[in-house]
Formats: C-alpha cells, sequence, structure tokens
C-alpha cells in the first residue's frame, strides 16, 4: 500500500491562541522499529491507536462536524549518502497559509511549520522511522521508492454550531509512504461528479473537497479504470484536474499544455515544478483551458501530477464511451523522460539545478 497509518513517534503541534502561535514537538509512545515489527499484529495495532491520539484535541468541533480544515502532503527522500531531503517544503508551507486564509482561519506561519517539519523528521529519522536509500530502486527510476510522507493538517477549537475556527492546531505527523499508482496500463475515465465551482473552494486543499474524489475515483476503479478526470462544472467541456492530482496534455511540436489555474483548480506544488523543469528542457508550456474533445482528437500524451502520484503516465482515456490511447508510457516518452528527471532530483542521482530539495535538520 502507498500509505499506512504506522505514524512516527515524533509530532509536531501548533496552535494559535488569539495572539500568536504556540508550537512545540511531541513524542509519541513507541518501540524500536525492529521491536515495533515483531510485535503480534493486536499488540501493534493497539500502539497505532496510541500514537494516533492527541487527548488535547476535541472531538466535537468545526472540522470534525462540518469538515472546516485543510492540510497538506510533502515528502522526505532518502538519499544515496545516508540522509534525507525534502522537496520544495518551503512552497508547501506557503500553501498551507494560504489554504487556512481561504478557510478565514488564523494563518499558520509558513516558516514555523517548515521549522516544525524539519525537527520532527530529523526527530524520527534519529529513532530509526525513515526508509534507507536503496539502489534497488534505481532499476525502475525510483518508481518503486519509497519516501517519508509528512501530513500537516488544521484543526478547530471546540465548537457545535456552524463557525469560523478562530484558535486552530496545525498538527504534523509523518508515516513512510512508497508507490502510489499501482504500475500498469494506467486508464483513466471522464467523471461525471463535479469536482469544484467557480466561487467555491476548489483552490483549497480543504478535506471537504476530497469527498467527491474519492468518489469519482473509486467509481472509476469499481469500472475497471485508474483514474478519474474531473469537467468544469460551467461547460462540461474541459478538462481540469484527476482525482487528486493535475493534469498535462502533450501535443505535436512539442507543446504541453495544463489547465490555467484558477478558484476551481489546486495549485499542485509538482506542477509548477514539472512547468519548470520542462521549460528548462525546451518544451512550450501552456496554462490555458484544456478541452476533452481537443485531448481526444489530438494529444500525444498525457500524464497526471501530484505529491503521492509525482508524475503517472496515462495510458488512455475514455470520455463518453469514445477511449483514446496515449503514447504516454513508452520509453523514451515525454511523460517518462520528465518523471525520471525528477525521481532523479528527488533521491539524490539527478543534479538539483532548481535548488528544490532542503536538507533536514
Amino acid at each position: 500500500m502507498a500509505f499506512t497509518l504506522s505514524i512516527h513517534p515524533w509530532v509536531h503541534l501548533a496552535q494559535y491562541n488569539g495572539t500568536e502561535w504556540i508550537d512545540n514537538d511531541l513524542e509519541q509512545e513507541h518501540q524500536t522499529p525492529e521491536q515495533e515489527a515483531a510485535l503480534p499484529e493486536a499488540e501493534l495495532d493497539a500502539l497505532m491507536v496510541q500514537r494516533n491520539s492527541f487527548p488535547g484535541l476535541p472531538l466535537v468541533n468545526y472540522t470534525t462536524q462540518y469538515g472546516l480544515g485543510c492540510f497538506e502532503g510533502l515528502k522526505a527522500f532518502p538519499q544515496p549518502d545516508g540522509s534525507l531531503k525534502l522537496f520544495r517544503p518551503d512552497q508547501n508551507c506557503q500553501r498551507m497559509a494560504s489554504s487556512m486564509k481561504g478557510l478565514m482561519m488564523p494563518a499558520v506561519k509558513p516558516e514555523l511549520l517548515l521549522d516544525g517539519i524539519r525537527r520532527i523528521v530529523a526527530k524520527n529519522a534519529q529513532l530509526g522511522f525513515a526508509p534507507a536509500y536503496d539502489a534497488e530502486w534505481e532499476k525502475d527510476h525510483w518508481l518503486s521508492g519509497a519516501a517519508v510522507y509528512i501530513r500537516p493538517f488544521a484543526y478547530s477549537e471546540p465548537g457545535i454550531g456552524i463557525n469560523l475556527s478562530k484558535k486552530p492546531w496545525v498538527v504534523t505527523v509523518c508515516t513512510n509512504v512508497s508507490a502510489y499508482f499501482t504500475p500498469g496500463a494506467n486508464a483513466a475515465v471522464t467523471s461525471q461528479r463535479i469536482r469544484a465551482t467557480k466561487g467555491g473552494t476548489g483552490w483549497i486543499k480543504t478535506a471537504a473537497n476530497y469527498v467527491t474524489s474519492t468518489l469519482a475515483k473509486t467509481e472509476a476503479i469499481n469500472d475497471g479504470y485508474m483514474e478519474a478526470i474531473f469537467l468544469d462544472a460551467e461547460t462540461r467541456e474541459n478538462i481540469e484536474e484527476g482525482s487528486s492530482c493535475n493534469f498535462f496534455a502533450l501535443f505535436p511540436g512539442g507543446q504541453l499544455v495544463t489547465p490555467e489555474l484558477g478558484d476551481t483548480i489546486l495549485p499542485g506544488i509538482t506542477r509548477s515544478s514539472i512547468i519548470e523543469l520542462a521549460r528548462s528542457k525546451g518544451y512550450t508550456v501552456r496554462e490555458e483551458p484544456l478541452s476533452i474533445h481537443r485531448v481526444l482528437s489530438d494529444a500525444k500524451e498525457c500524464f497526471v501530477t501530484g505529491t503521492a502520484a509525482g508524475i503517472t503516465p496515462l495510458g488512455s482515456l475514455t470520455h463518453d464511451g469514445v477511449k483514446k490511447e496515449f503514447s504516454s508510457l513508452e520509453d523514451g516518452s515525454t511523460a517518462n523522460t520528465l518523471l525520471k528527471e525528477l525521481k532523479g532530483i528527488q533521491y539524490g542521482a539527478v543534479k538539483d539545478g532548481f535548488n528544490w530539495m532542503m536538507d533536514v535538520k
């Protein structure tokens, strides 16, 4: 599985007290990784429940009752020299603050969150709770590579009536992750569901957005596809996003197109990185409305991007029963070339000419 709820012992907690943000690191109950791996299943489950418990956080609040919450996802990647490096964590911390502002919460200070992330990743690594670099990952260009997944999330103070959060927490936990998508034909299908509407919260990484995404992806999987692709709410003509990822299409002449940002599309960190990386390689990258019919008639390749997915080439896209196959899965495709470059930078095998990687303290 890509994600497992095996939270690492050190957690970062920050709360706004009405005037300022106060933070601290919390060490949850744990044994050594080797001892935990040897525990009977029932004992390990009980330990994981204990580690996932924060008694000071209220159960009944604006987050649990009304979905008034947001989160981030970023990774720390094992390096060949035994260290860990974070991929563009400053961008995630800035987006977390932007999401909180979008929900009219006091926004966490990005520098405070970044410092906390670096500290707890380092502390967990010192305890052995981080994957070590494995040269075997290089054989499939790190598609099977493991990393530390870092999840900061906002959580409100107690409340039962519909209201805004004035004194939220930001809790940050870590867990090990592996590949997100299972290798295969990578077939996608457009969804009849609507992810976001203009004037809504589509641009915020809010928990509420992921209900529709989860339903659409589950329906796609049940129908034999890997991914669901959302169209815009107004015209139902333009591609917007995947279930939890941004969308790219390659057209003749080396033109790479991704839907332009607005209040219905999440500004992905991997998305912006791919735009920068592709332009450095001579591609013309356009951010503009992207018609599903244009993709079906003219696109040579399609792929999706995100923190969990990285870059995932799509082998086909089906819309209203019409299936278009792409060359994205072939060796030497643009999708795979960009994937190898991005993964190489993240795992320390390719020079980071963009200053994206940050040392863990």
